[in-house]
């Protein structure tokens, strides 16, 4: 080990003893952050509304606070944003990360306090490194430095002395001076709000420098490293980046996402570590490289329940703590944390693989999934399907939407696909085929729906042309790290969104 990674382990070795920590003692760590958050609760207007005391049981707890999305706390937040204090959160909060997510083009503005700052946006950055270094104690990273793609600062807003960006523009903004000696590109260029200015600046930046690690969401991150090897003329990226050794990402699976990365980073040194981050708050990291399921964090000071997708398919919305969940369960995770969402459904679902440590796996959004004939196909089912798939077939599906053609007096009910591939299956029929058949061995209501044809009839498909997804996404003002391209819908509000964009374009289908 160089004398440099000595001086980081001993500088992250507390983050690992912190860790193991929770992982041994989740309840008693899990009670401590309840209580610091019933301390705050209780000294706020949202607290005193709900008869919240500093003490309050978490059975005194459940029943009095509801469980919310964003449109329920949304005039509590705005007040937050004109400066007034002591509303959800104690004290003024100055920081809002704006979200649009998935789920509908009105921006969502989840507070920033200072200490979800500090101890669960900036912690988990720390701990990733500490995971990182512990795993691969010879690593080179710091000889080096990190290409980071995030957000911008496009539409960002100040109002009354608060600012409302990207989460990851916030978190450049706010990060200790030092991360600008290991990061590129420059600040500038990294909160650029036009996506081919940025993508320019980068490669005038990161071309020159020996890169290391890359950071960020994996279907951005495609885009951007595609346009690299474009401008320098090289056919992989170990051609630029020779040191190049580790990916960080988040923000969706990267399943579909690995073959292409592989082709990009012929190495078999290339390590790729997952982290559960979002606007909302940091929740969980890859921490073995051989189990592709994330650890949960639990003193980010973030209080966890969840809600059985079953129940919460049949409208009861009866939230259990971490310590009743099971493994293999599917569940809606609700979180109560120290930027002031509290019992806020933050529209993820999640299922442990593990309750010793836990350890989950994100399967799909509450809000995206198939039910149109009582079929409940969710994310999870239609990736792994894709896995099995495209391994068969040697496909390579670079991005996709799926969404339901309801049944009329003339046709079937159907899920209808719209792929793009970045490697396309020499038998389509033959590749729909073990997709369909794989969903079914996933999911049984799918199976009984697709039994005989009766209900749903086999899936359409959509081949569209490359670059397709990205000039959709661009043409809704959607292109960055902040936005993600919707997989599954319950409705046609995607669906036609993207076939008008095609008929527009002048593709045939």
């Amino acid at each position: 080990m160089s004398v440099g990674n000595k001086i980081v382990n001993l500088y992250l070795s507390s983050n690992l003893r912190r860790i193991e920590r929770f992982m041994h003692q989740p309840e008693a760590v899990q009670r401590e952050t309840f209580g610091l958050l019933m301390k705050n609760l209780a000294a706020t207007r949202y607290g005193r509304e709900h008869g919240v005391s500093e003490n309050m049981t978490y059975s005194s707890f459940s029943e009095r606070l509801p469980i919310v999305t964003y449109e329920a706390l949304e005039s509590y937040i705005e007040e937050m944003r004109l400066g007034a204090a002591d509303v959800l959160w104690p004290g003024v909060t100055k920081w809002f990360a704006r979200s649009s997510g998935t789920t509908g083009s009105k921006s969502k503005y989840i507070p920033v306090t200072e200490i979800n700052l500090e101890t669960c946006h900036f912690r988990g950055g720390r701990d990733v490194l500490a995971v990182y270094f512990d795993l691969y104690k010879d690593n080179t990273l710091f000889s080096g430095k990190g290409l980071t793609l995030g957000g911008s600062q496009k539409g960002d807003v100040e109002m009354n002395g608060s600012h409302s960006g990207d989460l990851s523009a916030i978190l450049l903004t706010r990060s200790p001076k030092w991360v600008g000696a290991v990061r590129t590109p420059s600040k500038r260029v990294a909160l650029l709000s036009d996506w081919d200015a940025k993508l320019a600046g980068i490669a005038h930046e990161a071309l020159g420098q020996n890169v290391t690690s890359l950071t960020g969401v994996p279907s951005w991150n495609m885009v951007m490293l595609k346009r690299m090897l474009e401008i320098s003329g090289k056919q992989n990226l170990l051609e630029i980046w020779p040191n190049l050794q580790v990916f960080f990402h988040g923000g969706m699976n990267f399943g579909p996402y690995r073959p292409q990365f592989e082709q990009l980073i012929p190495s078999p040194n290339m390590h790729y570590m997952e982290n559960y981050n979002a606007s909302e708050g940091y929740f969980a990291l890859q921490n073995d490289p051989h189990d592709a399921a994330l650890l949960l964090m639990l003193d980010y000071g973030v209080f966890y329940e969840f809600i059985p997708m079953d129940d919460f398919f049949n409208g009861e919305r009866k939230a259990i703590p971490l310590q009743e969940v099971k493994a293999g369960v599917n569940y809606a995770m609700v979180i109560s944390a120290t930027n002031g969402l509290w019992r806020y459904l933050i529209g993820d679902t999640v299922s442990f693989t593990s309750t010793s440590p836990y350890k989950i796996r994100i399967t799909g959004r509450t809000k995206h999934f198939i039910n149109a004939c009582g079929e409940e196909v969710i994310i999870d089912n239609v990736e792994s399907a894709l896995a099995k798939a495209c391994k068969v077939t040697g496909a390579i599906v670079a991005e996709y939407t799926v969404a339901p053609r309801y049944m009329n007096m003339r046709e079937q009910a159907a899920h209808e696909w719209f792929i793009e591939f970045e490697r396309m299956p020499e038998d389509l029929d033959a590749f729909m085929l073990l997709l369909d058949g794989a969903i079914q061995a996933l999911n049984s209501d799918y199976e009984a729906k697709r039994k005989n044809n009766v209900t749903l009839a086999f899936p359409i498909v959509h081949v569209v042309p490359k670059g397709t997804f990205f000039g959709w996404m661009d043409s809704r003002g959607k292109v960055g790290g902040q936005n993600k391209v919707p997989r599954l819908s319950n409705g046609r509000m995607y669906a036609d969104s993207l076939l008008e964009y095609l008929v527009r374009n002048g593709s045939e289908l």
